[in-house]
């Protein structure tokens, strides 16, 4: 786990609590605002993947 994926945490939970309070409150410009968030989340926590793998698949070529 590296800092992209904390990250990537930290705002699927704040963009769906967004989303949520927008919903409840009538509110459509947060809950857009919240459902975005989630989609940078899911992003980041792609680049979170791909720099493990690439870290992993340099650690293995260096052991070699």
């Amino acid at each position: 786990m590296n800092k992209h994926h904390v990250d990537s945490t930290v705002d699927k939970v704040a963009g769906k609590v967004k989303e949520e309070a927008g919903h409840l409150t009538g509110n459509s410009r947060m809950e857009s605002e919240g459902i975005v968030q989630q989609v940078v989340a899911k992003v980041e926590k792609v680049a979170g993947d791909v720099k493990d793998s690439v870290k992993s698949g340099i650690d293995k070529m260096l052991k070699h």
